[in-house]
């Protein structure tokens, strides 16, 4: 299974060169990150992908994540902050949309997300929106290992700093992971030429079969 050698060879990485990404790789890692699994399809995130060197300074400047800056390319994931009735009704119609139907054939599954989401606290429909969007990351992390394209994910930053620069409080989003993508500098990196480190699967994991 080439995924297996392409995981392996993956790992934080901690220095970048000043190569960019293809505009074309870049488009799969964002198509595959869409294309995630997500809870009901809901999807209640959003990204942000940002080359602007300029703003990637200001993004990382004071952050011990020099990946910020550094970078090719960094992408931002931003989770909704609250679940509101618009954000399922305008997934409804948009599936509707893609499918060809009318959305009255849709009114059982949208009254079942209306019951189990919109009660929540608003706060617990955040964290279960950040968890959707950390599904995502992990999709974008595999992306970018099958294009060999290196990838640091990332969550000691400025959140405050992020969301004002990035105008997301205006969207109802505020910035929960971050994800680095470039290629490793391997003279500067010293963890480029590291082998990978993980538990034994005896250790990992219990079968029950």
């Amino acid at each position: 299974m080439q995924l297996i050698d392409n995981l392996k060879w993956r790992y934080s990485t901690k220095k970048f060169s000043n190569k960019k990404i293809s505009e074309e790789f870049i488009d799969q890692i964002v198509e595959a990150t869409n294309l995630s699994a997500s809870s009901a399809g809901l999807q209640p995130f959003r990204l942000l992908l940002i080359e602007n060197e300029e703003l990637r300074k200001q993004l990382g400047e004071g952050s011990f994540n020099t990946q910020i800056a550094e970078s090719s390319h960094l992408l931002v994931f931003a989770a909704f902050d609250e679940i509101k009735l618009n954000h399922i009704e305008e997934y409804i119609e948009h599936i509707a949309t893609v499918r060809g139907m009318e959305t009255e054939n849709l009114s059982e599954f949208k009254a079942a997300l209306v019951t189990n989401i919109l009660p929540r606290e608003r706060h617990e429909n955040f964290v279960w929106a950040s968890r959707q969007a950390y599904i995502a990351l992990g999709t974008a992390l595999i992306a970018a290992a099958e294009l060999k394209v290196d990838a640091t994910p990332m969550e000691g930053f400025d959140g405050e700093k992020f969301d004002t620069l990035l105008k997301l409080k205006e969207k109802g989003l505020k910035t929960v992971v971050l994800l680095a993508l470039g290629y490793r500098d391997t003279e500067k990196d010293v963890f480029a030429g590291f082998t990978k480190v993980r538990l034994n699967k005896e250790k990992l994991v219990t079968y029950i079969r």
